[in-house]
């Protein structure tokens, strides 16, 4: 017997790769590139908490960053291009590889605060 789709757990990786609500799966999470929609069109989740969230940038840093200088330090000692064919290989690259990164791994993010149930930071007086 299946469970309702209401009350299943959907994975936040699937729902954040996919770019969907973490909720139900199916509405869409942006509207445009970055911003999140501020409800979701199938199952009228508030997504007002993911408003601010910026936390993917520093995956993306460390993550094309990583991938990037093993890459340019792999060709440098294969070939020992000169320093220019760097630029010309490495800087769009980096761009190509985090806009491509974006997207997901902020709705992924996004996803995750909604199944933890995370909120900003209190004080309790």
């Amino acid at each position: 017997m299946t469970e309702p789709a209401s009350e299943r757990l959907l994975s936040p990786f699937a729902t954040g790769l996919a770019c969907k609500c973490p909720r139900c799966g199916e509405g869409p999470l942006f509207q445009g590139f970055l911003k999140p929609v501020s409800k979701c069109e199938s199952c009228g989740l508030d997504l007002t908490f993911a408003a601010e969230t910026e936390g993917p940038a520093v995956f993306i840093i460390l993550l094309v960053g990583f991938v990037i200088v093993g890459a340019a330090a792999t060709v440098e000692a294969l070939f020992h291009p000169p320093p220019f064919v760097h630029l010309l290989l490495w800087l769009p690259s980096v761009v190509i590889l985090a806009l491509a990164l974006m997207r997901p791994l902020k709705a992924t993010m996004i996803a995750i605060q909604y199944r933890h149930q995370a909120e900003e930071g209190r004080v309790d007086g």
